[in-house]
């Protein structure tokens, strides 16, 4: 998915595709780095909805996808989405792909974006907020808001007074002993908060999966800075050119595959502007 611009990166969200040509043609036309014998992933064990050692998260499925495109066993090595994440997988030539990074970073080499997503406002499904379209909203006024500690969205809860009410929930932190996003949506359902933002990949897949009595409202609407849509690459080792213009390929040919995977799992896709959100086809 889990780097909204950096905030996004840190989080990672998301996604996995690969090259839709045999092994062979691998071998003749990438670096040497690349493994030939199976889609090596770099992956944090413990992140989900994007990632997870159980291989139950978005991410694993995407990489499934991409094994099966190249006719290859899909290879993890787990990390902890970290400082030295990519340094000691990515860098340290243990694999060859990061299913899901923000455009731009300049620790990968990204490919083509094959998502765009948007942080999502969550609220009761049936409460007096299931109206709320936007941060400006008058009808949150003196509602307590959770939001992840410097994330793009706590500048608009500043520039619209909601942040004197608001809890913060840790930013950086070891999701295999403390998950903020979990934390929240439980605070939300025990009524110790009026409402939730959260990163799309991560706040939409929860809501599918465990709280039913929520809706998450995606926030297209917000016209001021910072902005709070981010697209979403692989990412492969800088220098790795041909891997990447091999997976650019797979991305445009197999993108309603990718996107019905993440349609599935709950992920809110926007258009690349983030100004509309895209509806899963009946």
């Amino acid at each position: 998915m889990a780097a909204w611009a950096d905030v996004l990166c840190r989080l990672t969200v998301t996604l996995s595709v690969g090259l839709a040509i045999s092994s062979g043609g691998v071998a003749a036309q990438t670096s040497d780095l690349v493994s030939t014998n199976a889609l090596r992933v770099c992956a944090d064990p413990a992140n989900l909805p994007m990632s997870a050692k159980t291989e139950d998260g978005f991410e694993n499925r995407l990489a499934e996808l991409v094994g099966s495109k190249l006719e290859l066993p899909v290879q993890y090595t787990w990390y902890p989405m970290a400082t030295g994440f990519v340094r000691n997988t990515l860098n340290a030539k243990k694999c060859d792909l990061v299913i899901g990074y923000a455009q731009g970073h300049e620790l990968v080499l990204n490919t083509n974006h094959y998502f765009t997503s948007v942080y999502s406002l969550i609220v009761p499904a049936e409460g007096d907020l299931a109206g709320v379209t936007s941060l400006d909203d008058p009808s949150l006024q003196g509602r307590r808001i959770g939001i992840v500690a410097g994330t793009p969205p706590s500048a608009h809860l500043a520039r619209n007074g909601l942040v004197g009410k608001a809890k913060a929930y840790n930013l950086v932190v070891d999701r295999r002993h403390e998950s903020p996003a979990v934390d929240m949506l439980n605070d939300l359902e025990a009524g110790d908060i009026d409402a939730a933002i959260l990163w799309g990949p991560i706040g939409g897949p929860l809501v599918k999966q465990n709280h039913p009595n929520l809706k998450l409202i995606p926030l297209v609407n917000e016209t001021l800075p910072p902005r709070l849509f981010f697209r979403i690459t692989m990412g492969v080792r800088q220098g790795e050119k041909v891997w990447q213009r091999r997976l650019n390929s797979l991305i445009r040919r197999h993108q309603d595959e990718i996107n019905a995977v993440l349609f599935e799992a709950g992920v809110p896709l926007v258009t690349d502007l983030g100004k509309e959100v895209i509806e899963p086809p009946q």
